[in-house]
């Protein structure tokens, strides 16, 4: 996953520690993520970025999310068009 990546990347290239890193969760996710981010937290506390990353890939990583996001993404975006085109 790109943000597993990036986070990743940013860790190595500024030495940054776990804590470092999961501290910055609260800001860094928004909207469901950022509910579901406040429902582990609470219910585990602060746990490692390897936890986390642990967390997101069986939350977002899976094919069933894949399936319903392109599925969002295709009636938001199809039934866009033809709402316009229709009188």
């Amino acid at each position: 996953m790109e943000l597993i990546r990036g986070i990743d990347m940013i860790e190595e290239d500024f030495e940054l520690t776990e804590r470092l890193v999961t501290e910055r969760f609260n800001t860094l996710f928004t909207r469901s993520a950022h509910r579901w981010y406040i429902k582990l937290r609470q219910a585990h506390g602060n746990q490692s970025w390897t936890w986390w990353k642990t967390q997101i890939i069986n939350k977002w990583a899976n094919d069933a999310w894949r399936f319903k996001v392109e599925k969002a993404f295709e009636y938001d975006k199809f039934n866009s068009y033809k709402d316009k085109a229709s009188p």
